[in-house]
């Protein structure tokens, strides 16, 4: 029998009834590119296929603030839980049918959390040098690698924020890109882990890319030769639950 593949909505695919991480994402701003599919394919691990729209899949910057990280249901706090993030991903579609992120880098400013997450999560953490910051509706991010290598890959984005989207005027490729409610990882064996991820509709808003300046997709492996993203859309502030990893027969 076929598997059944996961449907795309702005509504998580299934709960997260018992979390093991609770936090917040804020002001994060998705940037995304289109590239062909067999570019992502060449980056992903046994057992991932890229997951396409019209043809065609995308690689995402994505910068935002993690906000209060809690552990398990209560959402115990953790210590240093509040840091800027800026990672780029990209969309697949594991052998379960599942629909979700690869993360090709995560890139924060705390060493403590960038050790666990790697550990945990198995993802792929680096520890950097950051800033966000927001006046109004103009927010601005900023990355500079330190750990692991290429040391000193830079990111700086700002955008100007604009109105919410409509329900109504969401389009079927802002919910491709942002409506993903769960994570691939791979282990150093070769085993590929899913974690679940719960949260309310992404409250999106349009948003203007008034400068880009970006080393981190470039060593991701990706080369965009310069040109703008394809889209830029504001995600705005949710609360989320994250489960537990499990092994993906």
């Amino acid at each position: 029998m076929a598997t059944m593949t996961d449907p795309i909505r702005p509504t998580p695919t299934a709960p997260v009834t018992r979390p093991l991480l609770r936090m917040r994402w804020e002001m994060l701003t998705y940037l995304h590119w289109a590239v062909p599919p067999d570019a992502v394919a060449a980056r992903l691990p046994v057992g991932l296929e890229p997951d396409l729209h019209q043809g065609r899949t995308y690689v995402g910057l994505v910068p935002f603030r993690m906000g209060g990280i809690g552990l398990g249901p209560a959402g115990i706090p953790l210590p240093q839980g509040t840091f800027p993030e800026t990672n780029v991903r990209t969309y697949v579609i594991g052998p379960d049918g599942g629909r979700g992120v690869y993360f090709h880098s995560l890139d924060i400013t705390r060493w403590a959390p960038t050790a666990v997450a790697r550990l945990g999560y198995r993802l792929p953490y680096a520890a950097s040098r950051m800033r966000l910051e927001r006046r109004g509706d103009r927010i601005a991010y900023l990355a500079e690698r330190r750990w692991p290598a290429p040391r000193g890959a830079r990111s700086h984005v700002i955008v100007e924020l604009g109105d919410r989207v409509p329900a109504a005027e969401r389009t079927a490729l802002d919910d491709f890109l942002s409506a993903r409610w769960s994570l691939y990882v791979v282990t150093p064996r070769g085993h590929l882990l899913r974690a679940r991820v719960d949260h309310g509709p992404w409250p999106l808003r349009r948003a203007e890319l008034c400068h880009l300046d970006d080393q981190l997709v470039a060593a991701a492996g990706y080369d965009l030769g310069g040109r703008p993203p394809d889209h830029v859309i504001a995600g705005g502030d949710v609360a989320v639950s994250v489960g537990g990893l499990r092994r993906v027969a």
